[in-house]
């Protein structure tokens, strides 16, 4: 009953539309014959995206979505920076403190970043649902209620490049294409600046995590340090996979390798872990105060570690990942 009613009120529309036209000369809507025929009435648009099996693959979805269901964070940074984030219906939760303004009682909570309540996700009829790589293996359950776009970072392209073309990939459901050169303007630029520091610089880059300390390679989480900003990450070999949490390593390991720098991701504090063992205290034992990295005020602590370790990929995640390592080296 309710799809034969919007069928008679979409034919009367229609009709009203008509003779509006025919009243005014050929236009609809203050347009002519010519610029209808010109506008943008697609309906899909087939954009490139991860699958299940985290392969790309294209994937057909609403041109222009009016209800938008977000379980990544990068991705709903991206929505707010392009300006639709009005469009949002559900969201996951979070701590950014730039993206407060979606939680709220009139945007419905979607669970966690982990862990997705799949029948709030179906309550608030998405046209589309956004995931990053903690919900691959929901892709499927996901997409029997919207179609599912699934983005991440590639570390072979480089944060920055990744950012660009998946704020490229999501711009181009909206039309709003355009507006992804004037979001990256400058980030080039402050990559280079930060390359100018790390030139010849050895590095280990980790992240401490119940009470220990884990190197991170070029691989995945804090890669931007490595493969952009360009200091030669010596903490773990090139085969170890390290994307995930990391490899644990002694302190002693810190020694043998002489580091120039040493930069540290708190991940306790950036998934609030009670009572956990803050990174200085970790960190500034007795070995590793006697390394040249820590006599030369060169053991870093990336100031806002939820950001480098839950929200990685977005616009403003970027801009933050990029000051924390300018105020650092820059004194900027």
């Amino acid at each position: 009953m309710k799809s034969m009613l919007s069928l008679a009120l979409a034919g009367a529309m229609a009709l009203s539309l008509m003779a509006c036209s025919a009243q005014n000369g050929g236009s609809v809507g203050g347009q002519t014959d010519s610029e209808a025929q010109n506008s943008d009435t697609r309906e899909t648009v087939t954009i490139t995206s991860l699958n299940a099996s985290k392969e790309a693959a294209e994937l057909e979805v609403p041109y222009d979505p009016q209800r938008i269901a977000v379980l990544d964070m990068a991705s709903l940074d991206i929505l707010d920076a392009l300006g639709v984030g009005d469009r949002v219906v559900g969201t996951a939760t979070t701590s950014m403190d730039y993206l407060q303004d979606y939680i709220h009682d009139d945007i419905a909570n979607l669970g966690t970043i982990k862990e997705a309540d799949l029948e709030a996700v179906m309550a608030c009829e998405p046209d589309v649902i956004f995931i990053g790589g903690r919900f691959s293996s929901s892709y499927d359950a996901l997409s029997e209620i919207a179609p599912v776009v699934y983005l991440a970072t590639d570390t072979e392209l480089g944060v920055v490049e990744s950012v660009r073309q998946n704020a490229m990939t999501i711009a181009s459901m909206f039309g709003l294409e355009e507006k992804v050169d004037e979001l990256m303007a400058g980030f080039d630029a402050r990559i280079t600046a930060l390359q100018a520091v790390s030139e010849g610089q050895t590095a280990i880059v980790g992240m401490c995590t119940s009470g220990s300390f884990n190197v991170l390679g070029n691989d995945g989480r804090c890669s931007l340090i490595g493969v952009e900003v360009g200091f030669e990450n010596i903490g773990v070999d090139a085969n170890i996979d390290t994307s995930t949490h990391g490899n644990e390593a002694s302190f002693e390991f810190i020694v043998e390798k002489a580091p120039e720098y040493i930069f540290v991701m708190d991940r306790d504090a950036a998934i609030g872990t009670d009572g956990a063992q803050l990174a200085q205290d970790i960190m500034e034992n007795e070995l590793v105060m006697g390394t040249d990295a820590y006599q030369n005020g060169h053991l870093i602590y990336l100031a806002h570690p939820a950001v480098w370790y839950t929200a990685e990929g977005g616009v403003t995640a970027l801009d933050i990942m990029l000051q924390d390592l300018e105020s650092e080296l820059l004194g900027s």
